[in-house]
């Protein structure tokens, strides 16, 4: 069974700087695709970031138009940890962040939240102006 855990939100000033970890177990196969979400209330979760990983390296990564230039996703595999460092934030980026998990590829799909078969608790990030 997959386990994720999320930590490293918190506050930050608009223009500032977090990054998340997301600590995995669990995980079998060779290949499979982490990915991160956030959602805020009232809204559905949207896909912010993903990253592949075949035979315990990691490829090809993947932005939503919003977060590209700003956020960078990344794994460190000999820890199973995934990271998003996030820059230059806006207050528009508050939401809580998930980290998620899905056997395959990543491909054109990867923003498609129901294809992930695993999720952390999520952790809140908030930027203030």
């Amino acid at each position: 069974q997959v386990q994720l855990v999320e930590s490293g939100g918190g506050s930050v000033q608009a223009g500032g700087s977090l990054r998340l970890s997301c600590e995995a177990s669990g995980a079998t196969g060779s290949m499979y695709c982490m990915g991160w979400f956030r959602q805020v209330p009232e809204k559905e979760r949207e896909g912010v970031a993903a990253i592949s990983t075949f035979a315990g390296s990691t490829g090809v990564t993947y932005y939503a138009d919003s977060v590209k230039g700003r956020y960078t996703i990344s794994r460190d595999n000999a820890k199973n940890t995934l990271y998003l460092q996030m820059n230059n934030l806006k207050t528009e980026d508050t939401a809580m962040y998930y980290c998620a998990l899905k056997v395959g590829a990543c491909g054109s799909s990867w923003m498609r939240e129901n294809e992930y078969h695993s999720w952390g608790q999520g952790t809140q990030a908030t930027v203030s102006s």
